[in-house]
């Protein structure tokens, strides 16, 4: 079946909000308000893949800068001078998974990226996710701020603050 990937817009967010709940835990799950304020950001970068004119997968994405991590449950930061794509969440409905979606999303955001100048890309790995993005050229970097690493604690023992170079 064929897919559209597109940027975020305000429309989606509940079935944005249906992808979330059906991949994540209720501790990972972010409310409605926070998800809008995210999509209103003009840093975003989002991208939704929808099939038959419903999300079925989405990454929330922006740009931001090294060394900093999206509090969970918080707003997206924008930097006066970005030069990391942060990846915030990447959901693909259970059912779909292992068929390209989250490539078909990952492609396209990290060449825009590039496009805009960004020379990074981070995200914080989480319920047990390392290993899928070192498969795609993450690696795991220390983060030596306290606030930063206050807000990776904030997603659980396992979370992992992650580093690419975008080419």
């Amino acid at each position: 079946m064929r897919h559209l990937v597109r940027p975020l817009i305000a429309t989606d967010l509940p079935g944005l909000l249906a992808v979330q709940r059906a991949c994540y835990g209720e501790a990972y799950i972010e409310s409605a308000a926070v998800v809008a304020r995210r999509a209103a950001s003009p840093a975003q970068c989002s991208l939704v893949l929808e099939r038959a004119g419903q999300p079925c997968a989405y990454l929330a994405a922006y740009d931001s800068v090294a060394d900093h991590v999206t509090p969970l449950h918080g707003d997206f930061e924008a930097s006066d001078a970005p030069d990391t794509l942060y990846l915030h969440d990447l959901a693909v409905l259970p059912a779909l998974a292992g068929q390209g979606l989250a490539q078909a999303l990952l492609a396209p955001v990290w060449r825009d990226a590039v496009a805009r100048g960004l020379t990074r890309s981070a995200l914080v790995a989480v319920q047990g996710s390392k290993r899928y993005w070192e498969r795609h050229g993450y690696r795991v970097h220390a983060l030596r701020d306290e606030m930063q690493q206050q807000r990776l604690a904030a997603y659980g023992n396992d979370a992992a603050y992650m580093l690419r170079t975008l080419a």
